[in-house]
C-alpha cells in the first residue's frame, strides 16, 4: 500500500503495528505513511508519530494552519514539543483534548489516531474534504488510505466495479461520495469522525457512530454590505498568512481571474516577491489566458513562469494524466499539466484559488437558478408538451453545451434544490436507463445520488443562493475539483493549498446573508471584488468570468482520437452497461463534434482508461 503512494510522499516512510485487543499477540492496527516533508524537514517530523508519554500514535495527511496558536496553548498546559511542525501539535491536541481537538484545528486533513489507553482508532476528515480518505470494511478487516489505488494494492479488497458508483460518475463527471466506482470502497464523509475498536467478545471490528463535527453556521443577519466586505478582507488576509507556513519553496497558480490573483496579491503584501505560474496552449479555437496573467504578474512584480502546451506534447501529457488517475474523472488535465511544470521549477507547495466561486457566487448557476426555478414551477402545472415548448423558449439562458438538457428540465419540479442538482448533470436520466443503469435498481434517488449525499447537502433552507452554494460546494467542488486537484498535484509530489476553503472562510461565507451577494447586474463574487478592490489590478476586476480550460475537444477528434476509441471499446465491455448504447452515445458525440461539450465524450473515455488500467502497475513519472 505504501509503495502504491510513493508519489504522495517521496521523502520518508514509516510503518508501525499497534495492538487492538487485550492480548498483545492479538489483532493489530497497521499504520503506514509516506512523507512529503513541508514543515520541520528533520527526522523529528517522521510518521507514524508517537507520543512517548501516552503511547498514542498518529498518521496524518494534510496541514494544520493554526498549529502555532495551538502549540502555544498546549505549552501553557505543560506540553513539551520535540519538533517544530504541525503533526506533533495535532497529536498532542488529540492526546490532551480528545475529540474536542477537532473543534479547534483549522486545516486540511485526513488522519488516523491510535489511542493507546483504549486501543481504539479515530478516523477524521476536514470540514469539506480537501484531503481524501477512503475506507473498505469487509471480512473482519478495515482498510483505509488516501487513495483508492493503495486500498486495492493491499490485496485485501476486491476491485469489482460498482454499478451505482459508475452511474454517479456518468451523471456528474466524477464518482459521488460516499460511493466510488468500486463496490467495496467508500469515501469517508467530510467533516466527520468515527472511532473504531476491536470487540473482544465477538472478535470483530466494531464501528462507533459517525459524528459530524462541522457544519456551515447559521446566517448572521447583523451583517450589512460594509461589514461583510471588511470581514472578508480581514479573514482572507489572516488565512493567507497562515497558509504561507512552509519550510520549502512555495508558488502560486496564476490565471487571468480574480481568485488566484487575490491570493498572489495578498501573499505579496505579506512576504514580498512570490513565484507565479500560468499555463497556455496552442489552439485556433480557444483564447489563451497567458497575456492577462502575464500583465498581472508584471503589476505584482512576481517571479513569473509560463508553461506552453503545444500539440506535439499533448499525447505525452494525456497518457501520464490518465496513468496518474486514482479514479475516472472528466476534469483535472489542466491541474496535472501545471502541477508538473511547477514541481519541475522546484516548488513543493502551490496555492490555488479554488473555492471562491462556490462560496461567493461566481458561477452562472447562482443567477440561473434564481430566475429559472420560479418559471419551471409555473410550467410544472401545464401538460408536458407545453412544458417542453416553454423550456425550449428558455434556451437563451444557457450556453450551447447545456441546451440538450432542456427537455429534461421541462420535467423538473422547479424546486430550487432539484434544479440546482439537475444543472450539474452531464447526461439525462433517460440516457443512463438506456445504458442499463436504472436509479431505483441501484438503490439511488432519481437524481442518481445516494441518501447520504442528500444528507450532506443540508437542504434546510429555501434560499436559492444558499442551496446553489451547498450543491456547488459538496457535489462539484467536493467530489470533482478537490479530488482532482489533490490527485493531480500529488501525482507530482506537490501539495496544493486552497485558502478560500479554509475553515474561517467557510464559516464566514455561511454567516453572510445571501441577499448581500446580488445587486442588479453586478458581476459574480460582488462582495469579494469589493473587499479586494485595492489589491486586484483593474484589468482583472473588470474581466468577466471565463474559467480556465484546454482545447480538449479539438484533441479528442485529432491527436487523441485513436486512443479514445480504444478506451470507449473497454467501456462498452463493462458487463452491466449496454454495449450498443455505449457505442451509440460515443458515435453521437463524434458526429456532434462542434456542438458537444467535450466533457461528455470524456465520460466514456476516462472510464474505459481507468478500467483498462486496473490490473496494470502504475508507471507514470513522479
Amino acid at each position: 500500500m505504501m509503495r502504491a503512494m510513493i508519489h504522495r510522499g517521496p521523502d520518508d516512510e514509516g510503518y508501525e503495528e499497534l495492538p487492538l485487543g487485550s492480548d498483545d499477540a492479538g489483532p493489530v492496527a497497521g499504520f503506514g505513511f509516506r512523507r512529503l516533508a513541508i514543515l520541520d524537514l528533520s527526522p523529528a517530523g517522521h510518521q507514524p508519530m508517537f507520543d512517548p508519554a501516552s503511547g498514542n500514535c498518529l498518521v496524518f495527511n494534510g496541514e494544520i494552519y493554526n498549529f502555532r496558536h495551538l502549540r502555544a496553548r498546549l505549552m501553557v498546559e505543560g506540553v513539551r514539543f520535540r519538533s517544530t511542525g504541525d503533526t506533533e501539535v495535532l497529536l498532542q491536541a488529540l492526546t490532551h483534548w480528545g475529540e474536542r481537538a477537532l473543534e479547534e484545528v483549522e486545516g486540511m486533513f485526513a488522519f488516523a489516531f491510535y489511542e493507546a489507553a483504549t486501543r481504539r482508532v479515530l478516523l477524521a476528515r476536514d470540514p469539506v474534504g480537501i484531503k481524501p480518505l477512503y475506507v473498505s470494511a469487509s471480512n473482519g478487516r478495515l482498510v483505509f488510505a488516501s487513495e483508492v489505488r493503495a486500498i486495492l494494492a493491499s490485496g485485501l479488497v476486491s476491485d469489482e466495479l460498482s454499478p451505482a458508483g459508475i452511474a454517479g460518475f456518468l451523471m456528474y463527471g466524477a464518482p459521488q461520495d460516499p460511493l466510488t466506482v468500486h463496490r467495496d470502497i467508500r469515501s469517508f464523509p467530510c467533516g466527520a469522525r468515527q472511532w473504531i475498536r476491536f470487540a473482544r467478545d465477538s472478535e470483530t471490528i466494531e464501528f462507533e457512530r459517525q459524528y459530524r463535527f462541522w457544519r456551515f453556521p447559521k446566517i448572521d443577519f447583523a451583517f450589512d454590505e460594509t461589514s461583510a466586505t471588511q470581514e472578508i478582507r480581514r479573514t482572507l488576509e489572516g488565512v493567507v498568512g497562515n497558509h504561507l507556513a512552509a519550510d520549502v519553496k512555495t508558488g502560486f497558480f496564476l490565471s487571468a481571474g480574480l481568485d488566484s490573483t487575490a491570493l498572489a496579491s495578498l501573499a505579496t503584501r505579506a512576504v514580498g516577491r512570490v513565484g507565479t505560474y500560468s499555463v497556455g496552449f496552442e489552439s485556433a479555437s480557444m483564447p489563451s489566458e497567458l497575456a492577462a496573467a502575464r500583465e498581472t504578474a508584471r503589476i505584482l512584480g512576481s517571479d513569473h513562469t509560463e508553461v506552453m502546451v503545444d500539440e506535439s506534447s499533448i499525447r505525452g501529457w494525456w497518457d501520464d494524466w490518465l496513468a496518474a488517475a486514482d479514479r475516472p474523472s472528466v476534469d483535472g488535465l489542466n491541474s496535472f499539466i501545471i502541477s508538473g511544470a511547477v514541481k519541475r521549477a522546484g516548488v513543493t507547495v502551490v496555492f490555488s484559488g479554488l473555492g471562491a466561486d462556490e462560496l461567493f457566487g461566481g458561477y452562472a448557476n447562482f443567477r440561473r437558478v434564481r430566475y429559472l426555478a420560479p418559471l419551471l414551477r409555473s410550467l410544472s402545472v401545464l401538460p408536458r408538451s407545453v412544458r417542453r415548448a416553454g423550456a425550449a423558449a428558455l434556451s437563451g439562458l444557457f450556453p450551447a453545451r447545456y441546451r440538450t438538457r432542456l427537455s429534461g428540465l421541462a420535467d423538473s419540479s422547479g424546486r430550487t434544490t432539484d434544479l440546482s442538482v439537475e444543472l450539474k448533470q452531464f447526461l439525462p436520466a433517460s440516457e443512463l436507463v438506456r445504458l442499463g443503469l436504472r436509479a431505483d435498481d441501484l438503490g439511488l434517488r432519481p437524481d442518481y445520488l445516494s441518501d447520504e449525499s442528500h444528507t450532506e447537502l443540508e437542504f434546510d433552507t429555501d434560499d436559492p443562493f444558499t442551496i446553489v452554494s451547498r450543491v456547488e460546494t459538496y457535489l462539484y467542488m467536493g467530489n470533482t475539483l478537490l479530488r482532482d486537484s489533490d490527485v493531480n498535484s500529488m501525482a507530482h509530489s506537490l501539495e496544493l493549498r486552497v485558502p478560500f476553503v479554509a475553515r474561517p472562510m467557510l464559516e464566514l461565507a455561511g454567516r453572510i446573508p445571501p441577499r448581500l451577494h446580488f445587486n442588479g447586474k453586478a458581476p459574480g463574487k460582488r462582495l469579494l471584488r469589493r473587499a479586494l478592490a485595492d489589491v486586484i489590478p483593474a484589468h482583472v476586476l473588470q474581466r468577466p468570468k471565463t474559467g480556465f480550460s484546454l482545447p480538449v475537444n479539438d484533441w479528442l477528434h485529432d491527436q487523441l482520437r485513436e486512443s479514445c476509441e480504444a478506451a470507449v471499446a473497454v467501456t462498452a465491455g463493462i458487463p452491466f452497461l449496454d454495449r450498443q448504447e455505449v457505442r451509440s452515445l460515443w458515435d453521437g458525440f463524434v458526429a456532434g463534434h462542434h456542438h458537444t461539450y467535450w466533457m461528455k465524450p470524456l465520460l466514456l473515455v476516462t472510464l474505459g482508461e481507468y478500467v483498462d488500467r486496473l490490473n496494470v502497475p502504475s508507471s507514470y513519472a513522479v
